[in-house]
């Protein structure tokens, strides 16, 4: 039999009655992102989702590294499918593991039994199993408490499986289990990894740019289209609404205090994100703020900013430490591509001592000086929508 991967479910088995709608989007999910590698068959059973190649032109490598990024599994291995009988297992060991099992400073065998037919249980399979392996392999000492090496059985329903140690998955919900959301998509460090965090739970994106050419160039631009369609390899194929936001980040320039210049702009930015997401279904915004990183992210400017929406605003980077969020920059892979020196809107017109505790009322009397309605319809009408998806 051929070699196949199992994708083990993790919090999904705690949602009762909703359980098999996130393991059908779940199974949706990763035989869309099996596609490009070829044919493969995805199947839920027993908590498990099972990936298994069709024929022998599917790219396994590339499938592989895939799974690890699809949100609601847990962990993954790759294993070999063998009969249920002990020397079919005994055999699929051998000539599927045996060349990490001789490499081994110790090994033990640890079985689990789901086809409750099975004439052996869980403990029986591995001490028949492992006496067999000690005696073929006998340089290598059994050790049941601290192995360097461990084989495993799975005896199924349909079949028995042996595979090496599981490697981490993805964890979180499926991606469009939880409902979608409009992330504010800047070009740092911060608002890829905010998106990738709510993807995580489930949440589908639509993502929202904000662009002042000619103040901020097309490189940046192109700098956050990257970042989206690095962001696709974990949060699936996605829309960036890139809005035009040269003439209110002018119009605030020519109008209004310098010092109220930042949170005069985030205020026209969340008006603007919030009526590009109802209008693609979402139900909340998505920012990449983190409490008293800036002068606008202190809680009385976001308390003025976020004042002029309806929908919930969620900050999953609110408390935490930057090196926290570069950490997780470097492992969804936006790292790298956030540093580039292309600036974005928010370094536009700078003010040197910006207002870091507002008061909503002098905030609102100096934007009562804009024509703030139609700043908003016409930056609506220079919106261009770019679809990312990721390509390897």
């Amino acid at each position: 039999m051929n070699e196949i991967f199992l994708l083990k479910i993790g919090e999904i088995i705690l949602k009762g009655g909703n359980r098999k709608s996130f393991e059908g989007r779940l199974r949706s999910n990763v035989a869309r992102r099996m596609r490009p590698f070829g044919e493969f068959k995805v199947s839920v059973l027993q908590s498990t989702v099972y990936v298994e190649p069709e024929n022998e032109l599917c790219d396994l490598e590339g499938a592989w590294d895939a799974c690890h990024t699809v949100f609601g599994a847990v962990s993954l291995c790759r294993c070999r499918p063998c009969e249920k009988d002990l020397d079919s297992i005994y055999a699929a060991v051998v000539n599927y593991l045996g060349d990490d099992l001789s490499m081994a400073r110790s090994f033990k065998v640890e079985s689990k039994r789901s086809d409750k037919r099975f004439p052996y249980n869980s403990i029986q399979i591995s001490q028949q199993i492992g006496g067999r392996l000690a005696e073929q392999y006998p340089e290598v000492p059994v050790d049941v408490h601290n192995p360097d090496y461990t084989v495993y059985v799975e005896v199924r329903d349909f079949a028995a499986y042996v595979h090496g140690p599981a490697e981490p998955g993805a964890g979180g919900l499926p991606t469009g289990s939880g409902g979608r959301g409009a992330v504010l998509l800047s070009g740092g460090i911060d608002s890829p990894v905010a998106g990738y965090m709510l993807a995580k739970r489930g949440v589908e994106l639509e993502c929202i740019h904000f662009f002042s050419y000619p103040y901020t160039s097309l490189r940046a631009k192109d700098k956050v289209l990257e970042l989206a369609r690095l962001m696709t390899r974990y949060c699936g194929r996605m829309t960036v609404n890139i809005v035009g936001f040269t003439e209110i980040q002018e119009a605030i320039r020519d109008n209004c205090p310098e010092e109220y210049f930042t949170i005069l702009m985030r205020r026209f930015m969340m008006r603007i994100a919030e009526r590009i997401a109802k209008d693609h279904g979402c139900g909340c915004l998505i920012t990449g703020e983190n409490l008293g990183q800036v002068a606008s992210q202190t809680m009385e400017a976001m308390a003025v900013t976020h004042a002029v929406v309806d929908l919930p605003v969620f900050h999953p980077l609110i408390g935490m430490d930057k090196e926290e969020i570069v950490t997780i920059a470097r492992k969804i892979g936006t790292m790298d591509t956030s540093i580039l020196p292309y600036e974005d809107c928010c370094t536009v017109f700078t003010p040197k001592h910006p207002k870091t505790k507002p008061k909503k009322a002098a905030v609102e009397q100096v934007e009562s000086r804009l024509d703030v309605e139609g700043l908003i319809e016409r930056a609506l009408a220079n919106t261009e929508l770019v679809k990312v998806r990721y390509h390897g």
